[in-house]
């Protein structure tokens, strides 16, 4: 997905006709294309395993989209017709600098839209600057609940399910496996997801194991690298189980560096969001590790041909298979072309407004790689969906980490109902959850 730029559409005609007096296709207008504004990590810590992989998967969707080559669906060329015209932009460096981003992709790129944004951090600040502007955003990822439990928006969106269902889902798998806690030990990073996750879990767990006791609870800075000290304390606490929502390059290095000294053997490793980094460590991570993938996807994700389209072709082009940031950046795309279909179905197809456009996406429906979206939440801007929840194996003669144990629930089961806080939904019992 390259970074290019047109000028105006009328110039550009304009020129062409007079430069060159033979039949020609004229350049691509407005209605012609959708310009779409892309961000994610494509440097720091978090690129390699989460970034660039979600890069990649866009990419995929936006190429085949472009051809016309997805499954129905998705068949249509582009959007509605309009090729989709993707600016792609790095999202490390920090909140501030991705507001004066998101500005510029909006008054200087002139995008119709801007999907993106990994980082619960940057998802708080880059909300109320695309509010304030009056500009569509679709948050693809950061799991952090606030966005739309602490504010109300009518331009911004969340195509993803948020971390509590991470949580919610990771107990309810424990339970369900028979897994000993009686005995707690977290570490999760110092910032609006860690500190939401550990919040989110510890209230499950309360709920599902209310003897269970808290001993370490530890909070690195994001991009800390270095665990000695966290670990020797987890070690020493020796608890049944460490619970973790770290991710990126942070849970490779956290890994890497308890394995050698004991802890995966001392204590129940539980990795809310994990899989992710299974393909770099490979034989580094420990057998029998509980992991998720914030939904059901990559080797927990369930066959369609949807997800057979985008696994088996993200696949053969990248050599790996996709992980959740692919999964989840594909699901974005879809679902705004989803709407604006829907919208361009509603106004005599002609390229939508972006109020057309925010109204066809409130409440939306549609299948993902990942299985149904639902935009059921914060009046119709929040999505839920399923998650799966599954042990590490790893498998010498395929040379990666298989999942075994694999087990799926329902986003009704780990999602709150409409109007209700994740965490007051948590410490209420969880009042309405629907699991098989």
């Amino acid at each position: 997905m390259d970074h290019f730029r047109r000028i105006p559409c009328s110039v550009a005609l304009l020129t062409a006709i007079i430069a060159i007096p033979i039949a020609l296709t004229a350049p691509a207008c407005a209605e012609d294309s959708f310009k779409l504004g892309v961000v994610t990590f494509l440097s720091g810590p978090a690129a390699d395993s989460f970034g660039i992989p979600a890069r990649n998967g866009g990419q995929f969707v936006i190429d085949e989209l472009n051809k016309g080559s997805a499954p129905a669906p998705y068949d249509k060329v582009g959007f509605g017709g309009m090729k989709i015209e993707p600016v792609v932009i790095d999202e490390n460096g920090g909140a501030t600098k991705q507001v004066q981003e998101l500005r510029n992709l909006y008054e200087r790129d002139n995008v119709d839209v801007v999907l993106g944004f990994i980082g619960s951090g940057d998802c708080l600040a880059v909300a109320p600057i695309a509010e304030e502007l009056k500009k569509m955003l679709v948050l693809m990822d950061c799991g952090t609940p606030r966005i739309f439990e602490e504010a109300k928006y009518n331009y911004v969106f969340r195509t993803a399910a948020h971390a509590t269902m991470d949580n919610v889902g990771l107990i309810r798998y424990m339970k369900a496996k028979n897994i000993k806690m009686d005995t707690l030990s977290a570490i999760n990073q110092d910032y609006a997801w860690g500190q939401d996750s550990r919040a989110d879990f510890i209230a499950a767990a309360g709920q599902l194991y209310p003897d269970a006791k808290l001993q370490a609870n530890l909070l690195p800075k994001f991009g800390a690298g270095q665990y000695g000290t966290e670990i020797s304390a987890l070690v020493s606490a020796g608890s049944d189980v460490v619970y973790s929502s770290l991710w990126g390059g942070d849970l490779q290095a956290f890994i890497l560096q308890a394995t050698p000294r004991g802890l995966p053997k001392r204590s129940q490793l539980v990795l809310s969001a994990a899989d992710h980094v299974l393909p770099p460590l490979g034989d580094k991570m420990p057998d029998g590790t509980i992991i998720g993938a914030r939904g059901a996807y990559g080797l927990m994700s369930q066959k369609s041909p949807v997800n057979d389209w985008f696994f088996k072709g993200y696949q053969n082009i990248n050599g790996v298979y996709p992980v959740q940031a692919a999964y989840r950046i594909a699901q974005s795309i879809l679902g705004l072309k989803t709407a604006v279909e829907k919208a361009m179905a509603k106004n005599g197809g002609k390229k939508p407004s972006t109020d057309e456009l925010i109204a066809a996406m409130t409440g939306l429906e549609w299948q993902s790689p990942g299985g149904l979206i639902q935009m059921k939440l914060a009046d119709g801007h929040q999505a839920i969906q399923p998650i799966a929840f599954s042990r590490t194996k790893y498998n010498p003669d395929l040379r990666r980490v298989d999942l075994v144990d694999i087990q799926y629930f329902a986003a009704e089961c780990v999602n709150p109902p409409a109007g209700v806080k994740s965490i007051d939904w948590i410490k209420g019992g969880m009042t309405g959850a629907k699991c098989n």
